[in-house]
């Protein structure tokens, strides 16, 4: 099996626990120095944060549905132990006290080490985009 496939299969198991809920499974496959930049606040999340499985399940307690996922348009470089990763993703639920869900596209780039035969998150980014018309909102409407 090829490095990118690897990678590829990660990610997309990634995608699957979010589907699941299983926080667990998600905390797992950071380094244990890995830095984040998520969508949540504050603006970079360091360990012991970046592996708190506890406050991802209580973040995944705010939907009353499962949280949906989709991986698109995933581009994979590997060179030697060093994998950067970008795509768009989607994500979607029914947020607590609502009867509707939210749909919100977003970018993400990964960038993975290969450590012990195992491709392991180094760093990850997710971002919206916002509008420079002077309002400064979220582009939470935009669709690929």
């Amino acid at each position: 099996m090829s490095d990118q496939t690897r990678v590829r299969d990660l990610l997309e198991e990634r995608a699957a626990a979010m589907r699941a809920g299983n926080a667990d499974r998600l905390v797992a496959d950071y380094l244990p120095d890995a830095v984040t930049f998520t969508l949540a606040p504050p603006l970079k999340h360091t360990a012991p944060e970046v592996h708190d499985a506890e406050a991802l399940r209580a973040w995944f307690a705010t939907f009353a549905s499962a949280v949906d996922y989709e991986i698109r348009d995933l581009e994979i470089t590997v060179n030697g132990r060093l994998a950067f990763c970008h795509s768009l993703n989607r994500m979607s639920a029914v947020p607590q006290g609502l009867t509707e869900p939210f749909d919100l596209w977003f970018r993400s780039t990964v960038c993975l080490r290969q450590v012990d035969g195992a491709w392991r998150i180094a760093h990850e980014h997710t971002s919206t985009p916002f509008y420079m018309d002077g309002t400064f909102s979220a582009a939470l409407d935009l669709k690929p």
